[in-house]
């Protein structure tokens, strides 16, 4: 890709598809790290990134991983697909810590730091939805590493059809992780996706409250 200009965040979400067919070519490495250093630059909620991801790139890995997505060809057409998980208890086996001592490097004041400690493990031990909270933050990472490689020139699907316990058992994934979507990356094999139409500014936004139309 390192000949290939870049495109522009608003070109990549104008013209993004959920692509339905992979052509297999490899993607060179230098660009899947940059895909996931932008999905590890995403925020969160206390910072606390509960996001994990697992890269398929094998065949053999890719088959087995279609089997367990209702047997979606483009699983095993992309050059790479994307697991995105979360980690229910990254927060009580060492996050929370990790995430504390970078934030003291960076300049985190101590009695925050001390605050945090308590307040964070009352808060998603107590939290309502704890599953939304960890989907929530899962999908922020996932839409950035999307755009990013969008921006590159790939192509993308976003998949939300497999079967959880199969792909739990194919990545041996421990028991505290959630499979939230998977990103397959690639370049379009065949037609692009027909242009489906996004509903517009006064169906969905509105001014202070419901109901009011916003205007510019």
């Amino acid at each position: 890709m390192a000949n290939v200009m870049e495109k522009t965040l608003s070109q990549a979400i104008a013209q993004r598809r959920a692509t339905p067919s992979f052509d297999g070519s490899r993607m060179p490495d230098e660009d899947l790290k940059k895909i996931l250093d932008a999905g590890l630059q995403a925020p969160s909620g206390y910072n606390m990134q509960p996001w994990r991801f697992i890269v398929v790139r094998s065949e053999e890995q890719k088959r087995r991983l279609r089997a367990a997505s209702f047997n979606q060809a483009k699983v095993e057409e992309a050059s790479a697909v994307i697991v995105a998980c979360g980690d229910a208890d990254g927060w009580r086996s060492g996050d929370l810590e990790e995430m504390l001592r970078m934030g003291r490097e960076g300049g985190m004041p101590e009695n925050y730091a001390e605050q945090a400690k308590v307040n964070i493990p009352n808060y998603l031990s107590n939290h309502p939805n704890f599953a939304m909270w960890l989907n929530r933050h899962v999908m922020i990472a996932f839409t950035t590493m999307l755009l990013m490689a969008e921006v590159l020139g790939y192509d993308t699907a976003p998949m939300e059809g497999f079967e959880q316990e199969k792909v739990r058992e194919i990545l041996k994934l421990p028991l505290s992780y959630h499979v939230v979507a998977l990103l397959g990356i690639g370049h379009l094999k065949g037609n692009d996706k027909f242009q489906g139409g996004r509903f517009n500014l006064a169906r969905t936004v509105f001014a202070e409250e419901f109901g009011k139309p916003i205007k510019f």
